[in-house]
């Protein structure tokens, strides 16, 4: 394994690949991101009430389990109002997604 970065397999790199830029000989994982759809829609969300890395993991849980979200990231604000981008298939239903912020223990906030 090269040494200056570590490699996660999550199953979506071609095993045919001969090796990679880095020179190690080794192949890499395909970065999540490049795995969404073309035609995903992106949601931004106000959210309140993170304070720390946990609250981060409960909301991302929680967004991820919607059926048809593709992706969650959280850009903490903490003690403030941050902001949650959920890339999915389609709109997301707003009671949906003020049901999933509340099962973590946050609060939408309402623009």
């Amino acid at each position: 394994m090269c040494s200056s970065h570590t490699v996660n397999d999550l199953g979506l790199a071609d095993k045919g690949s001969s090796g990679c830029a880095c020179g190690a000989g080794h192949s890499h994982s395909t970065p999540v991101e490049t795995a969404l759809s073309e035609k995903a829609v992106t949601t931004t969300l106000a959210v309140s009430g993170m304070t720390c890395g946990h609250c981060v993991s409960a909301v991302t849980e929680e967004l991820s389990a919607i059926d048809g979200v593709q992706s969650v990231n959280v850009q903490l604000n903490a003690g403030g109002v941050s902001s949650v981008s959920v890339a999915s298939d389609s709109m997301l239903d707003p009671t949906t997604v003020r049901s999933a912020l509340d099962e973590a223990g946050y609060s939408l906030v309402e623009a």
